[in-house]
């Protein structure tokens, strides 16, 4: 069936159309799509024409293409959240109508890097407590958490007691209340370490966050690196004409 039925630029038909047939079925998430030669053929549009439609689509992160293989249907992510508010990974999780859980993997307490004292301002004899975690959904693992603290302000306990989170224990002395964080997000491919963790399939891109969390005194009391598998998680931020 041809889309030559209104007065739009071709290329813009085809997205209408291609993200219709997406939303009705025709073509499943992960779903390979037909070959440019069959896809413009059936559309009755130049090749030149659905490239140009394929491109904006990628950019919208509806499909990938990948080298020598083909171009698949992206999976809509489960999770999406604002990053303008300081939320847990639980929250976003219990926010899709999913059970959070956590896997502990190991948690180790060193003297500081230079980046560490840097970071927490802090002195050498100082211990860091390096927690490493994965968190999942229902089972399945979707986020990979690295997290370093000042020993010092944990409980002697937390790593016996990990249930409790890291921004309840620090906050448990009285002395600590996490006020904001700022944020870097990358995107990076196949993780060599990571991916395999969250059972990633090298096609599967990851979103790192890297986050400075401060207290009320503008003091670093935390460093979180999360790696979110970008099937399954978003995020957005609102901004604000000034």
């Amino acid at each position: 069936m041809s889309i030559k039925t209104d007065h739009r630029h071709l290329y813009l038909q085809v997205i209408d159309r291609l993200k219709a047939d997406i939303e009705n079925g025709i073509y499943r998430e992960n779903e390979k799509l037909p070959s440019e030669f069959e896809l413009s053929k059936k559309l009755g549009i130049s090749r030149a024409t659905l490239r140009e439609a394929l491109r904006l689509l990628e950019e919208e992160n509806i499909i990938v293409r990948r080298h020598g293989v083909g171009t698949f249907v992206n999976p809509k992510p489960v999770f999406t959240s604002g990053i303008e508010h300081l939320s847990s990974i639980s929250s976003m999780i219990e926010n899709a109508g999913m059970t959070p859980g956590t896997v502990f993997i190991d948690a180790t307490e060193c003297t500081p890097s230079d980046d560490d004292i840097e970071r927490f301002q802090c002195d050498k004899d100082d211990q860091v407590l390096t927690i490493e975690r994965v968190r999942t959904a229902d089972g399945e693992p979707v986020v990979y958490c690295l997290d370093k603290v000042l020993a010092k302000h944990l409980p002697a306990d937390y790593v016996q007691n990990r249930e409790v989170s890291i921004f309840s224990a620090l906050e448990q002395a009285g002395d600590i209340h996490v006020a904001y964080a700022v944020t870097y997000i990358d995107p990076i491919g196949y993780h060599e370490q990571v991916s395999p963790i969250l059972n990633c399939g090298r096609e599967t891109a990851l979103l790192v966050l890297k986050q400075l969390h401060y207290d009320d005194n503008d003091r670093v009391v935390l460093y979180s690196k999360n790696y979110f598998r970008a099937d399954k998680f978003s995020f957005h931020v609102i901004r604000k004409r000034v």
